[in-house]
């Protein structure tokens, strides 16, 4: 009898908790949301970590608030953001570098898998291989014999050790059999200056980054790192249309929550993201910008982290990138 008496009693509190719980998801949000963004402003994940909460914003009845906190491949913002707390009112925009940092640093503050939530990808999109004008290649197979005929002599510039961008020319690199000398800087405004005065002649960068400078003639676009040509630079070709089989980087852009969040919660911004992004205005204004949205579920977007994490840890190893 007693023990009947202590399921029942212990059935009443799943009850009213999960009454409470549902409630509270259900009055979800009823504040601002703090979008905490991993890079400096003006950058790509800046620019569309901004469209996304406008479009957010619109479909919960909340402002989206970007919070930037830029450094060490957004390492520094998702520390911030695996701290908060749980309840749907903090996130952060992370670009394909989230992946990298576990090969990248020794030690992180937080779990790369365990302390977030996924709530989707905002969009994704190539890098470009870009040059400068006075190197002479204008197309992937002429600039590959340019850099094979200077071993050690061509230098590229990127965000960073370990950024996508880095990470695209060493694929290029070993794939290819160049040898080529990398200077890091600490993003890409930094990198811009250098490249448009020809000191480093080459650049893995975003369309949104590149394009005013390669349509005003500055730089020159040799091939795109997707599978697919992006709509927004239609006339560049493939790095696998050029000749360089199974070479594929795609950038992409997601949110997380921190891992202890409602699935209530965690779901409800996945819907109205997924809704935001079918939004024509939004969908223009990322594919304006080379990015393509990319509605997924929660699901499937830790899906893509967890196969990015060793794709990139093995990238790394070839290309004899040691942790920090």
């Amino acid at each position: 009898m007693k023990h009947s008496l202590r399921i029942l009693a212990a059935l009443a509190a799943l009850a009213v908790a999960g009454t409470t719980f549902a409630q509270g998801a259900a009055g979800y949000p009823s504040r601002p949301i703090r979008l905490v963004v991993s890079f400096a402003p003006g950058g790509t994940a800046d620019t569309v970590g901004r469209i996304v909460g406008e479009g957010l914003a619109a479909r919960l009845g909340q402002p989206v608030v970007a919070d930037n906190r830029p450094g060490a491949n957004s390492a520094v913002a998702c520390e911030i953001v695996s701290q908060a707390n749980p309840d749907g009112y903090t996130m952060v925009i992370v670009a394909a570098g989230f992946a990298v940092n576990p090969s990248l640093r020794k030690k992180l503050p937080y779990d790369s898998l365990r302390d977030f939530a996924p709530v989707g990808l905002a969009g994704s999109g190539p890098y470009l291989l870009t040059v400068h004008p006075s190197v002479p290649a204008k197309t992937l197979g002429e600039f590959i014999a340019w850099a094979k005929a200077r071993p050690g002599q061509v230098t590229y510039a990127s965000t960073g050790i370990g950024s996508p961008p880095h990470l695209a020319a060493e694929l290029l690199r070993s794939m290819a059999g160049l040898d080529l000398v990398h200077v890091p800087y600490k993003g890409g405004g930094q990198v811009m200056p250098d490249f448009l005065a020809g000191r480093v002649p080459m650049f893995f960068g975003s369309i949104s980054t590149l394009v005013a400078h390669i349509r005003a003639g500055k730089l020159r676009a040799i091939a795109m790192t997707t599978p697919q040509r992006a709509p927004a630079m239609p006339e560049v070709p493939t790095f696998d249309e050029s000749g360089l089989k199974g070479y594929d980087v795609t950038g992409w852009y997601g949110l997380l929550v921190p891992g202890k969040t409602p699935p209530a919660i965690v779901n409800r911004l996945n819907t109205e993201l997924r809704h935001a992004l079918g939004d024509p205005q939004v969908r223009k204004q990322l594919e304006a910008r080379g990015i393509t949205p990319t509605p997924v579920t929660p699901a499937e977007f830790a899906k893509l982290i967890r196969t990015e994490i060793p794709k990139w840890a093995k990238l790394m190893k070839a290309a004899g990138i040691k942790p920090q």
